[in-house]
């Protein structure tokens, strides 16, 4: 009788962390985000991309943080503006720019979520997959 409840209780807790392992993240495609800013729709745009890499090419109207690649603390804090900014402006969408869309735009994405903010994308392939010279601003 313990064994299998020692089973069950290890299944249900492996169940669990596969849950939490396997969050989905929402994507936007350079096309759709074209779009929303064509249309002037309410959008943050939180740029994670170092300071360098920003400073050569950036989507107009993006947030700088300079937070990639998001994984220590202080990474992390550098994205608190585009908390403030969005709890004052309430954006219809927020999405995360970084060099490739990968790893570093998922770990802003977490930190974004976990402290409240729920319209969240990536963009896909990230500012490396930009292809709208027209909406790119350098430094």
């Amino acid at each position: 009788m313990k064994k299998m409840l020692f089973i069950i209780g290890a299944a249900i807790l492996a169940m669990a962390q596969f849950a939490n392992a396997s969050t989905s993240y929402r994507y936007v495609s350079a096309e759709a985000l074209k779009g929303w800013l064509e249309a002037a729709k309410s959008v943050l745009i939180v740029d994670i991309q170092e300071q360098k890499d920003f400073a050569a090419h950036h989507i107009r109207g993006s947030l700088e943080t300079n937070a990639y690649p998001v994984k220590s603390d202080a990474e992390r804090q550098l994205l608190v503006p585009a908390l403030v900014q969005n709890r004052a402006m309430h954006y219809e969408a927020v999405v995360v720019v970084c060099p490739r869309g990968k790893g570093g735009a998922k770990r802003a994405y977490d930190y974004l979520r976990e402290n409240g903010v729920s319209n969240i994308f990536v963009l896909t392939g990230g500012m490396g997959k930009w292809p709208y010279h027209q909406w790119v601003e350098s430094q």
